[in-house]
């Protein structure tokens, strides 16, 4: 290569990566907004309060298809209306919805924020809670499926992240 070749970067790299302090930033607040599904469900299986509340943001017939045990029901259209006869405004909330493909938990997050809850949203929501081989409710019952071994570990409860 000769110094009047041009170098085009690659995709990755096409736009270079923030600084280290800008990353950390970045990161950090990413952290204080989004909570993991499986530091959900550890949270809720540890004995003694969690110190949050979960809410499931989605529709009657999509809670009855399945919901995390324990959670509220509370979907986004209601939240203005039933928040605050349903929720104490100094315990932090953790909502979510279907999954990473639908932004419920975010529009939910959003409208609790506005009324002065403090919020997190559960990334991946009640798709990835259900992947990954965490027990939920119907109306029929508790169900459990398998762990998919595409989003979680198959032999540990830990993955190591």
């Amino acid at each position: 290569m000769t110094a009047t070749t041009a170098v085009t970067p690659n995709a990755v790299l096409r736009v270079p990566p923030a600084s280290p302090a800008a990353a950390a930033a970045q990161f950090g607040a990413s952290l204080a907004f989004h909570a993991d599904v499986s530091d959900v469900a550890s949270a809720l299986a540890a004995d003694g309060d969690p110190g949050f509340v979960v809410i499931d943001t989605r529709s009657t017939a999509s809670w009855d298809q399945g919901h995390v045990p324990g959670a509220v029901h509370l979907p986004t259209a209601l939240i203005a209306e039933q928040a605050g006869q349903l929720l104490d405004r100094t315990v932090p909330v953790v909502t979510y919805c279907w999954g990473p493909g639908c932004n419920g938990a975010t529009r939910a997050a959003l409208a609790l924020a506005e009324l002065g809850f403090q919020v997190k949203e559960m990334l991946g929501g009640f798709e990835y809670w259900a992947r990954e081989g965490f027990a939920y409710e119907m109306w029929e019952g508790s169900a459990r499926r398998d762990a998919d071994p595409l989003t979680a570990p198959v032999d540990s409860d830990d993955c190591g992240c």
